[in-house]
């Protein structure tokens, strides 16, 4: 293969150019004070099945979750029979909150952004709720109607990825929101009453809620028009499904942000969870009993959706309407950029032992990847960034701790096979091979010529990591030449000193891999 608001950030699935891959290592935005005011940003989010808060260090773009908690207090159940919200829930969600804002004045995260959705804006008691909560807490809840959940979710998702297009669709336990989003901006957005709560409540059985179902998604269309390009996923009952897929496939790396699932494999896993004892199936998946109590009528209307709208792929977005409260807060110029890029520039300016010498190492490694397409230039770079991140980690474990960080962290703008291609090429970084049946079993979602290029990468880095010198000094040139099957290696005066034996066998380490000889040219 390669080896050889309004956003205006390029879309990484379609691999279009832009600023962000032409100059990734231009001036840090985190800090600015602009920036820096988003540190330690606390939001709330009370919805009709759970209360969570989360706190944000989201200075780097792609933000880190400094503290992430969820009660699941189930405020909207019982209330398509009453009208009002569950008593048990809503006790349970005020002894929250007053924990909440009593964690936030300890991590000092100044003002909570506290957002209501579908139960309290349509209980009868909702406004005395909310009164409630600002006497016992001081917490000013801002009740929000379905029109702006909707846009929240899918700011959240274009927080997670930049350029996105498609369809954004967000499930509660009370309600479920849909809004376009294409160019950086969204477009048409509905609400509906399709929530699982109100599903499991609804009378007559399953023949009306399939009927319900049926009409509502049809109204939804009507409103919304042809939608076939991707179908984003964000809630945690469409998480749990997405649980499910995994463990029906056999699925090999256990992140839920930017898994795909196909209109087939969505009607699969509906009938594998129809037919499946869900006691022993919320086990093996890993869902909560709350959440699974709620799974089978979710399924029902992501079924009807996918058949409705035929979306083109299906995409599980972990980022939502908390995430959606931090990018309102975010200046337009920090939006703009890639978030995989800033959180790997952030993560070595505050972890290398050397910041800075990425750039170094990027330029001097990048001859070797002269027709790599954008979207691997792009992991070309992150790769450098975080390529000595780990050091302090035990030798006889780093290369694992890399390809799990890689694999594992919470990053923005990674397709699964990219984060294993990141893993794999920084796993090389500090071994030459590994064989753990984990591992292999993971990079099975990389056809063969990306585990090469990411090998190429890895060997790249190491040998490039022997030649350090000053922040901005340049150890010397790589060519590569594969018609004559030649590596050559220019070295700078200056670095003549640290191309000993070590540094020789990585070399040839590294030319093996490009199936090359080396050769050393030293000038003068």
């Amino acid at each position: 293969m390669t080896a050889g608001g309004t956003m205006n950030a390029p879309d990484t699935d379609r691999g279009t150019s832009g600023s962000t891959y032409a100059n990734p290592f231009g001036r840090a935005l985190f800090n600015k004070p602009s920036a820096r005011a988003l540190r330690r940003v606390g939001v709330v989010d009370v919805g009709s099945n759970s209360v969570r808060l989360v706190v944000f260090d989201g200075a780097a773009r792609s933000p880190a979750y400094f503290f992430n908690e969820k009660i699941m207090c189930g405020l909207g159940a019982g209330m398509a029979e009453s009208g009002r919200l569950n008593a048990k829930g809503r006790a349970r969600a005020l002894n929250a909150l007053n924990r909440f804002a009593h964690l936030a004045e300890a991590m000092d995260t100044g003002p909570l952004t506290c957002v209501a959705t579908a139960a309290v804006r349509d209980a009868a008691d909702g406004a005395e709720f909310q009164a409630e909560v600002k006497a016992l807490t001081g917490l000013d809840l801002w009740v929000i109607d379905g029109r702006e959940e909707a846009r929240l979710s899918a700011q959240g998702v274009m927080l997670g990825w930049p350029g996105a297009y498609g369809l954004v669709c967000d499930i509660g336990g009370s309600s479920m929101e849909m809004a376009e989003i294409q160019g950086g901006t969204v477009g048409r957005r509905v609400t509906s009453q399709l929530g699982p709560l109100k599903m499991r409540d609804l009378p007559g059985g399953r023949k009306a809620r399939r009927a319900y179902i049926h009409d509502a998604v049809e109204a939804m269309t009507a409103e919304l028009g042809e939608q076939k390009n991707r179908l984003f996923l964000v809630g945690g009952s469409w998480r749990a499904i997405a649980r499910i897929d995994m463990e029906r496939r056999g699925y090999p790396l256990h992140v839920l942000h930017e898994y795909r699932m196909s209109g087939a494999s969505v009607r699969d896993t509906v009938r594998y969870i129809n037919e499946a004892d869900l006691n022993s199936l919320r086990q093996s998946a890993g869902v909560s009993a709350a959440r699974m109590e709620l799974v089978p009528q979710a399924a029902e209307v992501l079924r009807e959706l996918v058949r409705t709208f035929k979306p083109r792929d299906i995409a599980i977005s972990s980022y939502g309407i908390r995430e959606g409260m931090l990018f309102e807060q975010m200046p337009q110029q920090l939006r703009d950029r890639d978030p995989l890029i800033e959180a790997c520039r952030f993560s070595e300016t505050k972890d290398a032992r050397v910041p800075g010498f990425g750039k170094v190492l990027y330029h001097f490694i990048m001859p070797l990847f002269k027709h790599a397409r954008p979207e691997r230039v792009r992991l070309i770079k992150a790769a450098c960034l975080l390529h000595d991140v780990n050091w302090r980690a035990h030798p006889e474990y780093r290369a694992d701790i890399c390809f799990d960080t890689a694999t594992r962290a919470n990053l923005g703008g990674l397709k699964h096979s990219e984060r294993v291609f990141l893993g794999l090429a920084l796993l090389h970084r500090y071994s030459n091979s590994h064989g753990a049946v984990r591992i292999e079993r993971v990079t099975q979602l990389l056809d063969t010529p990306m585990r090469r290029d990411a090998e190429i990468l890895g060997k790249a880095m190491r040998f490039g990591a022997m030649l350090w010198l000053q922040r901005d000094a340049t150890p010397g040139k790589l060519h590569f030449y594969p018609k004559k099957k030649v590596l050559e290696f220019n070295l700078a005066p200056e670095a003549t000193a640290l191309f000993g034996e070590v540094a020789q066998a990585r070399l040839a380490s590294l030319a093996a891999s490009l199936d090359a000889e080396p050769v050393v040219k030293t000038a003068g």
